[in-house]
């Protein structure tokens, strides 16, 4: 099987210590290894083939933290034009290289997934699916809470009487807490975390029924025979932004969904974040010199920057200090920092 990592984020929703130029991939979060280190470390136990799928300014900083990948697995973009045209560049990329019948799985870099081996079998059983099945084959997660943060995949009937594996029967956006209550005591949804499995002969396939925009574009990247030239990025950078979601999964003819066997978060907020690394008693995260909690509880506080912190009797709290900036939210709201971010990049506050 080959895996392709995207790790294209421009790193907005946990500013100050994700930016722009060093975003939350880059970052280590939630141990002593970045975030597309611990991605690569997954990817590894599905095969030897391992790509990187990125934006241009990022591409130094990802090589720096992966030298055991090859310069030739890291598969650049120009500029960002969405998921759905970095898809199509690294199948472009990879079918000039590649077999077009060998399953390819699409990973994300900034997710938190600790059961490794569950994650490595649960894709085994996805490429197996996709290749009987000559079907896109996504991965979903049973839900624990109901969460108005992800999007569903509704569970349609059994594949060959195999409860594990499924039809999809249709997608939801992110719903209200009601609506998502009502999800998770159905039994019926599984969170839909964008991982998919299919081959280079399956996806094209599933363009030319689905999505001829991409099948388009891609046929027009693929036409030019020096993927590094000014030739392939003046076109690749001509594309629209597009969606892989809305683009092509939503709309595809023949998908199957494999349920998970292994613990999943998208870290997308720092109440996500705080969720899923250690506490103190208090169930408070503190790290970083010259912090100093007192009669505080259920926080997230982290001092990059040096300067002595002090939070004093307070609950459900984020503050972060680094040298581009101080956030201080309430943590359940913590979201919204992606709000401000996009804001202090239009104005040029941060880069």
């Amino acid at each position: 099987m080959i895996t392709v990592i995207i790790a294209g984020g421009s790193g907005t929703r946990l500013w100050p210590l994700s930016t722009p130029s060093y975003p939350k991939q880059l970052l280590r979060l939630t141990s002593d290894r970045t975030m597309i280190q611990m991605a690569y470390d997954r990817a590894a136990l599905l095969g030897d083939k391992v790509y990187i799928v990125t934006e241009a300014s990022h591409a130094d900083a990802l090589k720096s933290q992966l030298p055991e990948l090859a310069n030739d697995r890291f598969i650049i973009e120009p500029g960002r034009r969405g998921t759905g045209n970095c898809i199509v560049m690294a199948l472009d990329y990879l079918s000039r290289i590649e077999p077009m019948d060998e399953p390819i799985a699409f990973i994300h870099a900034d997710h938190q997934v600790r059961d490794k081996k569950g994650f490595a079998a649960s894709f085994k059983v996805a490429a197996e699916t996709s290749k009987e099945n000559n079907s896109i084959t996504l991965i979903g997660v049973e839900p624990t809470f109901p969460s108005t943060g992800f999007g569903y995949i509704k569970k349609g009937e059994p594949v060959a009487n195999d409860s594990r594996i499924c039809y999809v029967a249709s997608f939801k956006e992110k719903p209200d807490f009601e609506t998502a209550k009502e999800y998770v005591e159905s039994g019926d949804y599984y969170w839909n975390c964008g991982y998919f499995v299919g081959s280079s002969n399956i996806f094209l396939n599933e363009m030319k029924e689905s999505a001829p925009d991409l099948l388009n574009s891609y046929e027009m990247l693929h036409k030019i025979s020096d993927t590094k030239s000014k030739e392939y990025n003046d076109a690749y950078l001509s594309l629209k932004d597009a969606v892989i979601d809305t683009a092509l999964i939503e709309k595809a003819k023949n998908l199957n969904v494999v349920s998970a066997n292994f613990d999943w978060m998208d870290v997308g907020s720092f109440k996500d974040l705080h969720d899923v690394i250690g506490q103190d008693e208090n169930g408070n995260y503190e790290e970083g010199d010259n912090v100093y909690a007192l009669d505080t509880a259920n926080s997230y506080i982290r001092n990059d920057d040096g300067r002595p912190i002090a939070v004093i009797g307070l609950d459900n709290i984020v503050v972060v200090n680094t040298k581009d900036g101080i956030l201080i939210s309430r943590k359940d709201v913590s979201h919204r920092t992606g709000e401000v971010a996009k804001a202090l990049i239009k104005k040029g506050q941060i880069k």
